[in-house]
């Protein structure tokens, strides 16, 4: 039976809530490999021309909600500008080939494809081995501004909650409630508008405040489908009004301790890294990333 075309939008600007599962058996996306995961979306993110607004990498399953703006709203200096901060800032587009990039990265298919297929290729890479790993194609759904948008986002982050991973949404650090907690929306990856002219709200911490109050109290609610998150948890963050403080916030920032290859100032980070590369196999040049809350201390992934 041949198969449904996918419900798409391409004339005006579209939420999408797209999920991909992995043809493998149990849970084959471990941390470094979600990791990865979250660094090819942040990668595309800057190529396509897509409103990142929630995301959640299981260990068998990813989900990803995003904003496609439409090809008429995409200027050929904007394509042009983007080309060159990817490819680099000597590469040229020529003038016949603009057309095709706007309407390449206009396409929901085409940034899925380029997220899923840069994956398989650094597992397989990794695992030395061959083959597919995702399942079927993709599904997509398309979404209605507001309140059902951020339902559907409290649903996407409440993942690893419902699985009984974690007990609270944000400890999960492959979630968009994670990232946003964890490292501040590092490079402001995700976009804040979720389209709730109720919440009247601008300033950034406010409404990821308000925002996390939505998802805790989604979260409480039995709604016979995995674990809820326990009364216990969320009475005491009503008491404090959904604030995170800035000891919790320091502790989430914390896992660099553990999870990084190797952690100082700058300087000392670039200094063991060259004495270590040639045990890596990776090719990757030094990443050094702030350690959010902790002035002057760089981390580095352990490159494998």
């Amino acid at each position: 039976m041949s198969r449904l075309p996918r419900f798409l939008r391409n004339d005006r600007t579209t939420v999408y809530h797209v999920v991909s599962r992995t043809a493998l058996d149990g849970l084959p996306i471990k941390a470094e490999e979600k990791d990865y995961m979250l660094e090819l979306i942040s990668k595309f993110s800057k190529l396509f021309f897509v409103d990142i607004l929630g995301f959640c990498i299981m260990g068998n399953h990813l989900h990803l909600v995003c904003r496609v703006h439409p090809e008429d709203e995409i200027s050929d200096e904007e394509v042009k500008r983007r080309y060159r901060e990817f490819y680099g800032q000597d590469q040229y587009i020529s003038s016949g080939d603009i057309d095709y990039y706007r309407k390449r990265w206009t396409s929901l298919s085409e940034l899925v494809k380029d997220i899923k297929q840069g994956f398989s290729r650094y597992y397989n890479r990794k695992h030395n081995r061959k083959g597919f790993f995702w399942g079927e194609r993709f599904k997509s759904v398309i979404v209605q501004e507001g309140r059902t948008l951020v339902n559907l986002l409290a649903y996407v982050d409440l993942n690893p909650v419902r699985a009984g991973i974690v007990k609270k949404p944000e400890d999960y650090r492959w979630s968009s409630l994670g990232y946003h907690v964890q490292t501040g929306n590092k490079e402001d990856l995700l976009s804040l508008d979720f389209g709730l002219k109720d919440w009247d709200e601008d300033e950034p911490r406010e409404i990821v405040r308000k925002y996390r109050e939505f998802v805790y109290e989604a979260g409480a609610v039995d709604a016979g489908k995995g674990a809820t998150i326990d009364q216990k948890v969320v009475n005491r963050e009503r008491r404090r009004k959904y604030k995170v403080s800035r000891t919790e916030r320091f502790l989430y920032r914390s896992r660099y301790f553990t999870d990084s290859g190797i952690i100082g100032s700058k300087e000392f980070v670039g200094e063991v890294f060259d004495r270590v590369k040639h045990m890596l196999r990776s090719k990757d040049e030094r990443r050094f990333t702030p350690v959010g809350g902790i002035g002057g201390v760089y981390s580095m992934k352990r490159l494998m």
